[in-house]
């Protein structure tokens, strides 16, 4: 359909520049009839593609709708003008024609007439002007090809008119789809996984990995700090096809693991890691096999354990942790690797009133007890954190703290809170951590994480 349509909007987009009286088009193609034919390349793509394209001829890192690439050099003469190339994403299109409620087709042709009416020297980024006078072309066009859908630059106009009347509180919420229309007002995102992206069913919702795909699309980079491994986070993005080298997290992106015990930074080269002390290690694990609590040694992207238990198997199954490894006695754990931090697994209830009080007092001044979720007590190495990790990254990535938003629930994301420009703690966080956010938002049942981001990160 493309083949036949194509030409014949050139025409008539050729026809409308003979005698036209616009103020702000670069004339540099003028006279169409000096040139024996005209050549016109329109690519389809996907996401990925044009936002590599972005990044290496605009220097924006995420993708757009359509680009526009001109071949045409003024005042060399030659028989052919090389009008150059129309590039649109399908992927961005066809959200776009969901959004918009017509055919995939219908916005192929909307955004092919808008990189067609770019090449021919319309630019409506230069003015106000300019801009009125190329969605007065775009008009003019579709209705002219008997087109359905309204120009690019006037649906743009209309999704972020419609988004400012529709504020319900006292923030201004960006609708679902929007923010390539505004500018962010941060460079990254540091988010917490359990209880936080994740919801009580520990899933990632479809409309937050929607809104995680389009902060990242529109340049805000995704950074997790989390107690988790990073293969354990891998595998969970992977569920809603947000991992990889192109997706939020992969082995090759930045992040904070196991309560910052593990840093990764640029290419996804480890740049702190911190262990625990096997004195202490010993003694937890002693105390494990003695009172039967369940206990599970996190080293890199390892879990050990001692003997089985149903609640050690939920950390795998409910969790997405990497399946624990049952050691045969507490020295061939202690010998099989460096363990950065350890979790007792019990009731909320007997973790407050017994575990707790136990190892707060049998560790102090070795090693830090933290909780991120109510039945998990974890053992990490004194003078850690999740905030140390955050700001061992950010010096690595040269990043200031202005320069970030924190979302959090749990105590261990206090520090993270108050270190960011924007500390936000979701309503299901503990009172300690809503104490220190900047603002208190959704629950992680609510799809807090997407609210905020459409609410605060543009």
């Amino acid at each position: 359909m493309l083949r036949l349509n194509v030409p014949t909007a050139m025409k008539l987009a050729f026809d409308g520049l003979k005698g036209s009286g616009y103020k702000t088009r670069d004339t540099a193609i003028s006279d169409v009839g000096e040139f024996q034919s005209v050549e016109l390349s329109v690519l389809l793509c996907n996401d990925v593609f044009i936002r590599q394209l972005n990044k290496e001829w605009r220097g924006e890192d995420h993708a757009t709708d359509v680009l526009s690439m001109s071949q045409h050099v003024p005042g060399l003469k030659l028989p052919i003008l090389m009008l150059g190339d129309i590039v649109i994403s399908v992927e961005t299109a066809a959200r776009q024609a969901e959004e918009r409620g017509h055919t995939l087709l219908d916005e192929i042709r909307i955004l092919m007439v808008h990189g067609l009416l770019h090449l021919l020297g319309f630019d409506h980024e230069i003015s106000e002007e300019a801009e009125v006078e190329m969605e007065k072309q775009e008009e003019l066009l579709l209705k002219s090809l008997d087109w359905k859908g309204k120009g690019l630059i006037k649906s743009a106009y209309d999704i972020v008119t419609n988004s400012n009347s529709h504020q319900d509180c006292s923030d201004d919420r960006k609708q679902e789809g929007s923010l390539r229309f505004y500018k962010p007002k941060f460079s990254y995102i540091f988010c917490d996984m359990d209880g936080t992206l994740l919801n009580s069913r520990s899933q990632i919702s479809s409309a937050t990995a929607k809104a995680l795909r389009e902060a990242s699309s529109s340049g805000v980079k995704i950074v997790i700090a989390t107690g988790k491994a990073r293969p354990a986070v891998i595998d969970i993005f992977k569920m809603v096809d947000l991992a990889g080298k192109d997706g939020i997290v992969s082995e090759f992106s930045p992040g904070v693991f196991l309560q910052g015990l593990l840093v990764y930074g640029r290419q996804g080269q480890e740049i702190f890691r911190s262990n625990l002390d096997p004195n202490i290690c010993r003694e937890a694990c002693l105390y494990s096999l003695e009172s039967k609590v369940p206990l599970i040694a996190f080293s890199e992207g390892r879990c050990l354990t001692l003997f089985h238990d149903p609640l050690v198997d939920s950390l795998h199954t409910v969790y997405h942790e990497p399946k624990a490894e049952i050691m045969p006695s507490v020295e061939h754990l202690l010998a099989s690797a460096d363990i950065q931090k350890m979790i007792f697994m019990d009731t909320a209830q007997r973790v407050a009133n017994t575990l707790r009080p136990h190892w707060s007092d049998a560790t102090r001044g070795r090693a830090t007890v933290v909780q991120a979720v109510p039945d998990m007590l974890e053992i990490v190495p004194l003078g850690t954190s999740k905030g140390n990790g955050v700001k061992v990254l950010l010096d690595h990535l040269g990043v200031t703290a202005n320069e970030i938003m924190a979302i959090g629930d749990g105590e261990n994301d206090i520090e993270m809170l108050e270190l960011a420009s924007l500390g936000i703690a979701l309503s299901n966080g503990s009172e300690r951590t809503k104490a220190v956010a900047s603002v208190i938002g959704l629950s992680n049942d609510e799809d807090g994480v997407a609210d905020a981001i459409y609410r605060y990160a543009f």
